[in-house]
């Protein structure tokens, strides 16, 4: 059965469906079939992948901070800005990624390339970290650290080009491995919802278990055996992961490249510029496009099998795009000129959802600081485990994750389902009650970092002792709690936005607010201290030295911005709710009215958007 018949068949069934779950083919381009192609199966060597992956782009970025500083001699402020801005750039070229998959790749194959090319800058890093004659001369940055020769030059050149093509395959790979494992399920489906619901946090406990190996087993080999061996495991780890896509090559649903996503977005907003002048019928069914009879579950399936979204009341000035001007002529007007309702819809919810992911950029701020300030905070303080064995700071960021790999499971196999029985949402809570948690949580955790500070800086200048390691432990399992929640339920919220074709796009989105928060992690450090450097005491991180910087004040400095952004996120979130459109789905399992207290049942939601608060 093609796609149209079945997209019709299943609607005059009074199923929902969504113009994203039925275009979708196997392997060599023929429609897939359900019994064969999709699924857990499926997904479980995206998820391999995601595991291998995320083990080596943390082994590398979770130690940078000390390859830069021992290595390449870069001073302690310069070295966290050349970490913060390596990570930034890795998760905003995850735009790319998901602009080149939606639109002319897919996501299959755009995994495969970009993750080659990953491949290549691991590889390039062992081979600089191996080779003298690629480094700067030995020299102990803690004690003569104002002789050492910073790394300039060819050098410098050869670190930065291997570097940044880690980041662009990284990036490019990173929207898509959920977005394609996402992919294996039909959401239009209850069962396949819920196991999609399943799937997410699936892929974040093979995230915890990436990041546990690498900042375990392969940080402890970069301490004791060499960056160059560490990078080389790096290479290794990524080559496994792209073994395990390909292996699911047969299994996979694949969802064809729609062509420029951003083409019809344009169009939306130059036909509203056009006729700017123009006033908005007061019955929205002359708008073009618009459905004179709509189904109860307020979408309707197109004669192609794709959808089309009810008219909603927000952002009024868009409907001008859809406005007839050449009524009674046989003219057709340009797409650019005119659009349809759907269209229309579609570019509100793209607008819609910017506020949300505006609020989730002090929250990836708060991570940069637990992969450069707090593993040098590490640093500063007892790392002996046994006579014998010494911890390395970086290998601190696994505690969360040990602690994580225990509680995702537990939280999708006991919390989920008893959640769902009293909310009616396949998530148990919605997506934006679950970020909404994890931005309240996650102050606590700068709170404990400055608190530990404190009570580090006081030890080793007032009483010349030096604290054990695991006096910051706190900051970093508040934080894994934290972004569990966060992370996990970004990435729903914009999965499951009804926008045909650019769900690799929109995850995509997920990790540009991670590049911003590092972004803003920088910029904050230069401010900070261009602004307390005209004290006494100088600056607050103006220093090589934890016993003369205050570090403690910049961690009380976040947690005030972290709890303002969660103020600021109630609105926005509340905001979201109350004007989005509603609808039952196929057996109403969501509760009309579902908003981010429950209290307030005054929106209406689409198909496809079970995930608004």
């Amino acid at each position: 059965m093609d796609v149209e018949n079945r997209a019709q068949d299943n609607y005059k069934a009074g199923e929902t469906i969504s113009g994203e779950d039925q275009i979708t083919v196997d392997w060599r381009g023929r429609p897939s079939n359900p019994s064969k192609h999709g699924g857990m199966r499926a997904a479980a060597f995206v998820l391999g992948l995601q595991a291998f992956e995320i083990m080596g782009i943390a082994a590398v970025g979770n130690n940078l901070i000390t390859y830069v500083i021992n290595e390449m001699h870069f001073s302690l402020s310069k070295s966290a800005n050349i970490v913060t801005n390596f990570i930034g750039t890795v998760f905003i070229l995850a735009l790319l990624g998901g602009y080149l998959s939606d639109s002319y790749l897919g996501s299959f194959w755009t995994m495969l390339i970009f993750g080659f090319v990953e491949l290549s800058g691991f590889i390039l890093l062992s081979v600089q970290a191996h080779l003298p004659q690629l480094k700067p001369p030995q020299c102990n940055m803690a004690t003569n650290g104002e002789h050492c020769l910073e790394a300039k030059g060819f050098k410098a050149l050869i670190f930065f080009v291997a570097l940044y093509l880690v980041a662009l395959g990284s990036g490019c790979v990173k929207p898509n491995m959920i977005s394609h494992g996402a992919d294996q399920f039909n959401k239009a489906e209850p069962k396949q919802s819920k196991k999609l619901s399943t799937y997410f946090n699936a892929a974040y406990f093979a995230f915890s278990m990436g990041e546990l190996v690498a900042l375990t087993v392969l940080v402890w080999i970069q301490t004791h055996s060499g960056m160059d061996v560490g990078f080389g495991l790096s290479a290794a780890a990524m080559a496994m992961g792209l073994i395990s896509l390909v292996c699911g090559t047969v299994v996979y649903r694949n969802k064809p490249p729609q062509g420029s996503i951003f083409a019809p977005i344009a169009q939306v907003l130059v036909a509203a510029f056009v006729k700017r002048k123009q006033v908005c019928p007061s019955n929205p069914h002359m708008l073009h496009g618009s459905q004179s009879k709509v189904p109860n579950n307020h979408l309707a399936v197109s004669s192609d099998g794709g959808f089309v979204l009810h008219h909603t009341e927000r952002f009024r000035f868009l409907d001008k795009a859809c406005i007839k001007i050449q009524h009674g002529t046989n003219t057709k007007e340009s797409p650019w000129r005119l659009c349809t309702v759907t269209q229309v819809e579609q570019v509100k919810i793209l607008i819609s959802v910017i506020p949300i992911f505006a609020c989730t950029i002090v929250f990836n701020t708060i991570l940069a600081q637990l992969q450069t300030f707090s593993v040098q905070q590490g640093s500063a303080m007892n790392t002996q485990l046994t006579k014998s064995f010494h911890i390395p700071p970086a290998s601190l960021q696994s505690i969360p994750y040990i602690m994580l790999i225990f509680i995702v499971p537990l939280y999708d196999t006991f919390v989920v389902p008893f959640a769902r029985k009293i909310t009616g949402h396949d998530s148990g809570i919605t997506p934006l009650q679950r970020i909404g948690f994890g931005l309240f949580v996650a102050t606590f955790s700068m709170v404990s970092a400055a608190l530990m500070e404190n009570k580090r800086r006081n030890s080793s200048v007032n009483e010349n002792k030096t604290l054990s390691i695991f006096w910051i432990t706190p900051q970093f399992l508040i934080f894994g709690l934290s972004e569990m929640f966060t992370a996990v339920g970004l990435i729903e919220f914009f999965y499951k936005q009804s926008l045909k074709g650019m769900q690799a796009f929109l995850t995509a989105l997920t990790y540009c607010s991670y590049s911003f928060g590092f972004y803003l992690s920088s910029l904050l450090v230069s401010l900070v201290n261009k602004i307390t450097s005209s004290s006494s005491n100088g600056g607050w991180l103006s220093e090589n030295n934890l016993n003369k910087d205050r570090l403690d004040l910049f961690y009380w400095l976040l947690a005030a911005l972290s709890f303002a952004n969660f103020l600021n996120y109630l609105f926005w979130a509340r905001w979201y709710s109350n004007n989005l459109p509603v609808s039952a789905t196929m057996q109403n399992i969501q509760s009309i009215g579902e908003d981010f207290n429950h209290e307030n049942p005054s929106y209406t939601k689409h198909s496809g958007d079970d995930n608004a608060a």
